[in-house]
């Protein structure tokens, strides 16, 4: 008895199946309240970086002033 060969197929017609999940949102909601989720930090003075350079002069030579004039509100106490 001989054994028959099974047809080859061209690569072409060779693929894999698609996918068909592309994403999924299962357990993030449980990983992200694990350990609570939490507003960002806030700073006490935050950053200048990126302000107006004539607002920050301005806002330098102020804080100067109103040391200066803490400075002499204290000595007039004593």
């Amino acid at each position: 008895m001989m054994k028959i060969k099974e047809p080859i197929t061209p690569t072409i017609y060779r693929t894999k199946m698609s996918k068909s999940k592309n994403h999924t949102a299962h357990n993030q909601t449980k990983k992200a309240h694990k350990n609570g989720i939490k507003k960002p930090k806030t700073h006490r003075y935050p950053s200048l970086k990126g302000v107006d350079a004539k607002f920050k002069r301005n806002h330098r030579y102020a804080l100067h002033g109103t040391a200066k004039a803490l400075a002499a509100a204290r000595a007039a106490k004593k």
